[in-house]
């Protein structure tokens, strides 16, 4: 009741929770994928790196939709465009489960991709726009409540009944109600906008650099880089573990249904946790502390002494990347500076749908062909990859500061 009091005092509240349900709903499908995979590709009778073939038609959807976000929410406004973002989510997650051949799934990734890059972006820009950085920590921490609670889902389906379509069942009714809900707010949502233009607060939008400009900055590059790296990373280990432990380690499927939920708990824990120190300690510090976490936890999991310290690996680096993604986000502007940090966002977003697709398919080609042990030591190869283009942007950050400062300063002074 005092929840209830509180956002009808405060209408704008509402919506946070609103935007925050919406991201819990948007990590949902992402942790129900990797626990689900074997039951999948075994229904279909598909081979193992046949899961390439959904990630791509999802980022296909993703990558457009992200780029058409701004376009977007200037005709449709944001309510309307997360409430039919929602139904088109929800309707192709209720069609993974109805279909009888594996390519309709695959076709069916495409109208799940779109809803969830519009969600994904739509809700990014807005809470920048509106709420601020503070409240997009939680935002990002809400998405690692879903993605933790998706293989739980998952788990209990297969268990209890023996079947992956019941998680799928289950996440697309969600989306569903969630559309519905975005359809009864659509006055708050116009409300809101109303009173900020009103107020003159000036939008992420309002930056018009071409993005031909962008594109031809290097450091704009070094960004889309970092993202395609790290949400390939993030999404491999959460789509492999399961698979990796039951078909190569010898795991019981139940412990590795844990162990596969235990990544994204600390996940979790790890994003909110960085939410209450990210003003004190900055970007770059959970950057380059994240990374190097990461790099401890890839080398246990590659050593692989016992079937505890898999557990112990797979939460180390939940624990550690967590708040790599808002402080890359976060320092977008410090790396590329004002007038392209709004195209390089929306770069950024599109990244993380090809990492997400190209990364994880590759380690699935690469496993099928050579060993499911070659996924740990690709993640260690890949955090130190990630760890070296961080340290080169910053580089090359310094350096263009110091030729601005020069060139202020002049050669007379």
């Amino acid at each position: 009741m005092q929840l209830l009091s509180k956002v009808k005092r405060h209408p704008q509240l509402g919506l946070i929770l609103l935007a925050y349900v919406a991201f819990v709903a948007l990590g949902l499908p992402d942790g129900l994928l990797g626990v689900g995979w074997p039951s999948i590709r075994g229904g279909f009778s598909i081979p193992l790196d046949a899961l390439g073939m959904l990630l791509t038609t999802s980022v296909i959807g993703y990558t457009t939709s992200s780029f058409l976000s701004g376009w977007l929410l200037a005709r449709l406004g944001v309510g309307r465009m997360l409430a039919a973002s929602c139904l088109l989510t929800g309707l192709a997650l209720l069609g993974y489960t109805l279909v009888p051949q594996w390519w309709m799934m695959v076709a069916l990734g495409v109208l799940a991709g779109l809803g969830a890059g519009a969600i994904d972006a739509g809700l990014n820009t807005y809470v920048a726009a509106h709420f601020g950085e503070g409240l997009m920590q939680w935002l990002h921490a809400s998405w690692g409540v879903g993605i933790t609670t998706g293989p739980i889902i998952m788990t209990l389906g297969l268990n209890a009944l023996g079947t992956w379509r019941f998680g799928y069942r289950v996440v697309g009714v969600f989306q569903i109600v969630l559309a519905a809900c975005f359809v009864l707010t659509l006055a708050a949502w116009r409300r809101n906008d109303a009173s900020a233009r009103d107020a003159g607060d000036k939008r992420l939008t309002d930056y018009r650099t071409p993005l031909g400009e962008t594109l031809r900055h290097p450091q704009a590059w070094l960004s889309v880089l970092m993202f395609v790296l790290y949400v390939g990373a993030e999404i491999s280990l959460g789509t492999w573990t399961y698979t990796l432990l039951t078909e190569s380690r010898g795991v019981d499927p139940t412990v590795a249904g844990f162990f596969a939920g235990s990544y994204w708990a600390m996940f979790t824990v790890g994003r909110i946790v960085a939410g209450l120190f990210a003003t004190r300690l900055g970007s770059g510090r959970l950057v380059a502390g994240g990374l190097i976490g990461a790099l401890v936890g890839a080398s246990l999991l590659v050593w692989n002494p016992s079937e505890l310290a898999n557990v112990v690996a797979v939460g180390i680096i939940g624990l550690a990347i967590a708040p790599i993604f808002p402080a890359l986000m976060s320092g977008t502007q410090a790396r590329v500076g004002a007038t392209h940090a709004a195209n390089t966002i929306g770069l950024q977003m599109a990244a993380t749908g090809v990492g997400m697709a190209l990364i994880p398919g590759v380690m699935g080609v690469l496993a099928r062909r050579i060993s499911l042990e070659v996924i740990p030591v690709f993640l260690l190869v890949e955090y130190a990859v990630l760890l070296g283009v961080t340290v080169l942007a910053g580089w090359q950050r310094e350096a263009h500061a110091a030729r601005v400062a020069a060139v202020a300063v002049g050669p007379g002074d």
